[in-house]
């Protein structure tokens, strides 16, 4: 290895050394505003920046408002083209109109990084909107080129229902009704464009008592993967692996994969016990640890993935059951409805320890005392992510309920696959100390300065 080589490796840790500092805590958030006692767009911004670790928000549409509220602030936003709007933007005029409109008044101020055209719209029923997905997302790309912009990135999020029947994650194929016609053409785009590709995954809507466990990251016997020899505890995990197998196959595993939501009400109607702020606190904290920690998941070791939460307020003017109106972390006042650790004052405090006890589950190996199995309990079942309830969400269609399926899989008596720090118990995020952060800071010019004297 020449001096060069081995500067240019120094310099490159140091880089991704400073990168893990600045990102280890990063977190997004679904605004939506479906309300009508919610603090106005520019008292929001300055929340977050100064009160939250939320580095990012997504909205259900252009509001213009929310777009200069956020001006100057440093949090990235994420813009919504509405589900009926997708046919006519295929037109290259009209994509330009609706870039000059939506996009050119608050950029770069605004720091818009992506657009998301349309919401599940797979699954919305409505032909039209299908057959003109992809060619939209083109045309709305070349419009931003066409302005000069090129980095705002455009895809389509989608629900785990685009999953053909599976046994287990690896398992996990795109259905073929959409996998030439609709995810080779939007792959290769999103590969061409490196942008990444969104999904929805909520265990929330596959939620049973059997099934709370599993779902909630408690401690239980986990899903055993025969084809990998790899035992899933908790659903979000298996959630991922199964998408990441999907596109694998098609021969995309190098495209990004974005959490764009995923979350759980903290209140419900009295036949809804499973919306409380208990299980609110399990199942966010839980999952933005794996978000975050930059352990990733058995299919994807060291990554950390780009999640939002849904939602960032309760909504009081959402229709349907109690629990729709109680997805927020913050009440419009700004007080928590519970605490996941996304406070700046909590980073080092919440987010640099472990989950009580009860939040963490244990290797699925060994369950901890009291949380094992009887040896006649029944074997858990696998919640295949292919079709569950999909919560109305406020300007993107309507409410749909939908057929959940689910498969009976028995644990085997094979050992999980051995991986470091035991990928199948929650990670916990690392901080990087500010010292180490300031002396990698300090070393990388002097280093650039070095190569050129070697």
């Amino acid at each position: 290895m020449t001096a060069t080589t081995r500067t240019t490796s120094i310099t490159t840790a140091l880089l991704h050394l400073l990168h893990l500092s600045t990102t280890a805590f990063s977190i997004g958030v679904n605004y939506g505003t479906l309300a009508n006692d919610l603090p106005s767009p520019s008292q929001v911004a300055n929340f977050l920046k100064t009160k939250t670790i939320i580095d990012s928000i997504k909205i259900f549409d252009t509001n213009p408002d929310i777009l200069r509220g956020f001006a100057n602030t440093n949090i990235t936003v994420t813009v919504t083209v509405g589900n009926g709007d997708i046919p006519a933007l295929v037109d290259a005029n009209a994509a330009g109109r609706w870039v000059a409109n939506n996009i050119e008044p608050f950029y770069p101020q605004t720091r818009i990084k992506l657009i998301a055209v349309g919401n599940e719209i797979l699954f919305s029923g409505n032909k039209d909107w299908i057959s003109h997905l992809v060619p939209c997302i083109k045309s709305l790309h070349q419009a931003l080129v066409r302005a000069g912009i090129d980095d705002v990135k455009v895809s389509t999020p989608y629900t785990l229902g685009i999953l053909q029947d599976s046994v287990q994650p690896s398992a996990a194929r795109i259905k073929p009704a959409y996998a030439k016609v609709v995810f080779a053409p939007m792959l290769e785009f999103l590969r061409q464009t490196k942008s990444p590709l969104l999904i929805n995954p909520y265990p929330y809507f596959s939620y049973s008592q059997s099934m709370e466990n599993y779902i909630l990251f408690k401690p239980n016997p986990g899903i055993h993967d025969g084809n990998t020899n790899i035992t899933y505890t908790n659903m979000f995990v298996a959630m991922m692996d199964a998408v990441y197998s999907a596109i694998k196959a098609m021969g995309y595993d190098d495209v990004d994969i974005v959490v764009a939501e995923t979350g759980w009400p903290s209140l419900g109607d009295p036949d809804q016990p499973m919306c409380s702020v208990e299980n609110a606190v399990l199942y966010n904290k839980n999952m933005i640890e794996v978000a975050t920690s930059g352990e990733g998941t058995p299919l994807m070791p060291n990554r950390r993935f780009e999640t939002y939460i849904f939602a960032l307020f309760n909504e009081n003017l959402k229709p349907g059951t109690a629990a729709e109106r109680n997805w927020g972390l913050f009440r419009p006042d700004f007080t928590p409805v519970y605490d996941v650790g996304i406070m700046s004052s909590a980073v080092g405090k919440s987010n640099g320890s472990s989950p009580s006890p009860a939040a963490s589950p244990s290797p699925a190996t060994s369950p901890s005392t009291g949380a094992s199995p009887s040896p006649t309990a029944k074997p858990i079942e696998w919640f295949s992510p292919i079709t569950y309830h999909s919560k109305a969400r406020q300007g993107v269609g309507r409410k749909r309920t939908l057929v959940t399926r689910h498969y009976k899989r028995t644990r085997t008596t094979c050992a999980p696959r051995v991986r470091s720090a035991n990928l199948f118990k929650l990670a916990v995020p690392v901080t990087i100390p500010s010292s180490v952060r300031s002396l990698a800071s300090s070393l990388i010019p002097l280093i650039m300065i070095w190569s050129v004297y070697i």
